[in-house]
Order: C-alpha cells, then sequence, then structure tokens
C-alpha cells in the first residue's frame, strides 16, 4: 500500500531554541589571553547579559562574534548552524547586528539617509525604505521619524536609529555595548521598553553593561566573565549586585559614597558669566558664574550634548570665542594658552580617553609626560629624559594599581579601566590644585570604577577644588558637594546631593520641570 504524497511532507523543522551557542572561544595576543574557553547559550526571545571587569575578555568576545576578529579556537553556532564569520558583513548576513557605546551615525544625515547607508541594495533610498523604516520602528516601538535630521535628535533617540539600523540589516541577534553610558534615568526605561519588546518579538538581545542594577532589572540570564573565561550563567532572580560583583572581581560592589564635608572657604576656580556663540542662534554657552571651593567638588549633569562638553573646553582653553573671566586661584585665565593653565594648576582626565587622552600607539612612558611636556621631573631644559619617565610611570602603575607588564607597553593594549587609571594618575601627578574630571569613570568596571573614586575623594580631602562632569547620576550623587544641571547651555538648577534623587535630577536634565 503506498503511502500519501501528503504524508511524506515533514514539518519545517521548528526554529532552535538556542540562538547564539559559543563553544570553546579562544583568543590570544601577543603576552595576553583574552578569551579562554569561553562557554556561552543565548536563548531566542531573551536579553543575555555579559558581565565582567575592563580586562576580562567582553569586547575581544563580542568582535568575534560580530566577526571584527576570527577566534583561535572553539566553534559559533547560531540558530543551530556553526558559522565562520570573517567579517561584520559575514555577521550581518547571519542575523548578528552590534551597536557600539559610541554611535557612528552622520549629524548632518537624516534617520533615513543614515540607516540606509551601505545597505542600498536591500530596498533602495526612496520610498520603499522610508516604509520599511517606519514598519521597523512601529514593529517594536522605536519611535523613529525617517526624515528627523540626525543633529536635531536627543542621546536616547540616537540609540534607538543605531538599534534600527541593525534590525533594518535583518538582525535577529542584536548586541549592545554599554547602551545606556549616556542616557538618563526616564531614557534607559524607554531603552528597556524596547528591548523588551524586541524580545518579545523573538529577537535575542545581548547586552554588555557595568551597571549590575540594570542588568537585573532587565536581563534574563547573566554570564560572568573573568580573566578570559566564563565563570558562571546565573539568573537575576537568584543573584544580588554584591554577588554578582564578587563573581567579577572577588570583592564587594563599592559605592560612591560622600564623606564628610571638606569644603573650606577659599576659592579656587571663579567663572564670571562665561559665554560661547554659536552660528546657529542659541549660545552653546549661555552665561554661566559659578565658583569651586578648595575640598570642595561641584557635579554638572547634563543630557549630553547640553554645553557640558563647551563649558570643559572654555575653562581649559582649547575654545575659541569665549566671552566672560576665568580665574585660578586669584589669578586670571582668561588669556591664558591651555598649556599656561595646565602650568598654571589645572590636572585635566578628558571624557574621550582614546581621542583627547593617549597616544594609543605610544608606550605608557610615553604617555606619561603628555601634558606635562614643559615641567619636571618628566622633563629637564626642554628634554625628555626617558629613565625618570619611565621610573615615574612605574611608580604610577603601582600606586593606581595599572595593570600592565611595565612601562614600554603600549596604551592601545592596556583595558580601558586601566588606561583611565593611567591618566588619571598622570594627572593627579602634576599636583594640580583643580581637577577636571569629565565622565571619569565611563566604560570601566566597578573594580577600576572604585579605585577612581578613590582617588578622587582623596583628592578632595588634600584640598584639590574639582569639577565632575558626569552621566552616571549615582555617581554625581555620591561625589559631590553640589550640583548644577545644565539645559541648552545654561545652569536651570542647583541641587543638594544629599537631598536628590536620580529621578529629579532626569527631571531637570530634560527640562521636564520647566514650567512651559
Amino acid at each position: 500500500m503506498s503511502t500519501p504524497a501528503s504524508a511524506l511532507a515533514a514539518d519545517p523543522p521548528a526554529a532552535p531554541e538556542t540562538a547564539v551557542r559559543l563553544r570553546g572561544i579562544g583568543k590570544r595576543f601577543p603576552g595576553v589571553i583574552a578569551n579562554d574557553n569561553i562557554n556561552i547559550d543565548v536563548r531566542r526571545g531573551t536579553i543575555h547579559a555579559i558581565v565582567g571587569e575592563n580586562g576580562a575578555g567582553k569586547s575581544t568576545l563580542m568582535k568575534i562574534l560580530y566577526g571584527v576578529q576570527p577566534p583561535d579556537s572553539g566553534t559559533i553556532e547560531i540558530n543551530g548552524a556553526e558559522v565562520t564569520l570573517h567579517s561584520p558583513a559575514d555577521a550581518i548576513k547571519a542575523g548578528v547586528g552590534m551597536v557600539f557605546q559610541h554611535f557612528m551615525l552622520a549629524d548632518n544625515l537624516t534617520v533615513l539617509e543614515n540607516v540606509v547607508l551601505g545597505a542600498e541594495g536591500l530596498h533602495g533610498i526612496g520610498g520603499k525604505a522610508r516604509a520599511e523604516i517606519k514598519r521597523i520602528s512601529d514593529s517594536y516601538g522605536l519611535g523613529i521619524e525617517p526624515d528627523r535630521l540626525v543633529e536635531d535628535l536627543g542621546v536616547g533617540a540616537r540609540q534607538r536609529v543605531e538599534i534600527l539600523k541593525v534590525l533594518y540589516r535583518g538582525a535577529r541577534v542584536v548586541i549592545l555595548d554599554e547602551p545606556t553610558a549616556v542616557l538618563v534615568p526616564q531614557e534607559v526605561d524607554e531603552l528597556f521598553g524596547n528591548l523588551r519588546e524586541l524580545k518579545s518579538e523573538g529577537l535575542s538581545v545581548i547586552f554588555i553593561s557595568h551597571k549590575l542594577d540594570e542588568v537585573l532589572s532587565v536581563a534574563d540570564e547573566i554570564t560572568v566573565v573573568r580573566r578570559g573565561t566564563t565563570v558562571r550563567t546565573v539568573e537575576p532572580q537568584g543573584v544580588t549586585a554584591r554577588q554578582l560583583a564578587e563573581l567579577m572581581v572577588g570583592s564587594e560592589l563599592p559605592s560612591p559614597s560622600t564623606e564628610a564635608s571638606t569644603v573650606t572657604d577659599k576659592v579656587l576656580l571663579s567663572i564670571g558669566h562665561l559665554g560661547l556663540p554659536s552660528d546657529e542662534g542659541r549660545p552653546l554657552l549661555d552665561d554661566i558664574s559659578f565658583e569651586i571651593h578648595k575640598g570642595e567638588v561641584l557635579g554638572i549633569a547634563g543630557v549630553e550634548g547640553n554645553g557640558q562638553a563647551e563649558l570643559v573646553e572654555a575653562i581649559m582653553g582649547i575654545r575659541s570665542g569665549v566671552t566672560g573671566t576665568i580665574e585660578l586661584d586669584g589669578v586670571d585665565l582668561t588669556k591664558r594658552s591651555t598649556q599656561e593653565r595646565r602650568e598654571g594648576g589645572i590636572g585635566y582626565i578628558p571624557e574621550d580617553r582614546h581621542r583627547h587622552g593617549l597616544l594609543l600607539d605610544s608606550p605608557l612612558w610615553e604617555n606619561r609626560v603628555l601634558g606635562h611636556q614643559t615641567r619636571e621631573p618628566v622633563v629637564s631644559h626642554g628634554l625628555v629624559n626617558k629613565r625618570v619617565a619611565r621610573n615615574d610611570t612605574l611608580r604610577i602603575i603601582e600606586e593606581y594599581d595599572v595593570r600592565t607588564p611595565g612601562p614600554d607597553v603600549l596604551a592601545r593594549a592596556l583595558s580601558g579601566g586601566n588606561q583611565q587609571k593611567l591618566i588619571v594618575g598622570r594627572e593627579m601627578s602634576g599636583e594640580p590644585i583643580l581637577l577636571i574630571a569629565s565622565h571619569p569613570t565611563r566604560g570601566v568596571d566597578v573594580g577600576a570604577q572604585a579605585a577612581i573614586w578613590g582617588h578622587i575623594k582623596k583628592a578632595r580631602r588634600e584640598g584639590l577644588a574639582v569639577l565632575l562632569i558626569s552621566a552616571d547620576l549615582d555617581e554625581l550623587i555620591g561625589l559631590s558637594d553640589r550640583i548644577e544641571v545644565i539645559l541648552r547651555g545654561a545652569f536651570v538648577g542647583s541641587f543638594d546631593p544629599s537631598a536628590v534623587t536620580p529621578e529629579q535630577l532626569g527631571s531637570a536634565m530634560t527640562g521636564a520641570g520647566e514650567d512651559l
């Protein structure tokens, strides 16, 4: 008896429950084992967090999964099929997309133009592309308008555009690298709502973060990576932030807890009516005046792009066209060069350590000299003394716990946290009277974060004036003696850190508390 043809037709195979399976992933660089026998399963329709201190191997692992670097050993399976990824293009074809911490958008282009750039073959550059962007935006609640100029978008909206870019290219696995680093609490809540929408539609999200409370609130599973190896995968219901930190670094979760006030009557920094015009009408800085006393930390809170970067550059003498006055310890710096301001006692931890803080392809001892080219002991009679510079770099490595084989290692070889500790050590070595710390712990792990907080507290106790700019509102509240909120280039509110919540700061930062 013959079998009916209909009975021979098998049901289509069900999609595998595991979207990504990594087995035995290893990656070595000269003198460094970045990944060693990494094993992770990311289930379909879940948010899977990966946590670990800087240098633990998270970034290398994600670069391997996104095709930026090949593994030396191990296998990658996506949707049940083993793949070899030679480039990000291969990863995108396999359904893996990545949103990097530093956005890659052209401000002078529209959302549509940014999204289709490099992917013109998918839906063209006109009506079909616009319709597809609108469909994706509506499907996942992203709230993106295709014809808006990117330069008119806030930070949270720009991030949603980056997510839309990878979805437009067909990603079913989305990697997010430190996605909340520059967001205020309300924007974090919106992002997490978007991520839950993605997973409800069957997508998988890999979420890399140092903010353990956020990880616990949004993730379905959490994998801890330490020294290049997966330590454990846990569910958020069964672990606390303290226990996660112990798995990551072997110590309890640090806190930027406020210490007893060390503020004195002596004014070290006095800013009077600082202004910076713009070609587009509204000034970049609008009549800003404030003082910082010896032993005081003044925190500046603001959504990125509201003038905090321009304020720092104005004080440092990097910006031209600045009006108003700048006095440091009674000395008028208004007409002085950046070098003269540095020599006058300003230490500077820049916002972007790669662009403004380090020569990545130079050894650590050369980086020790940066910004101190006119000062002893590393420079004498206009010449760099290599022996002294190397010895002083060794001192910084020891005192600031910079984990590196030695002072001749290239800065590029250090993890982000160790690069940051080197910069902090260098700036404190100049014996400043004012320390400008711009996002000093951005992108560093809980261990390095605690160390940097400790150095800022120590500087405050020793009588430095500190100007602290940070997107981490808990950090601002914990370290500052006073907080000013900057919005559209102007100070719009002063807050007592002991009496303000992150939510109240977030409302002031976005202008939600304004009388309209």
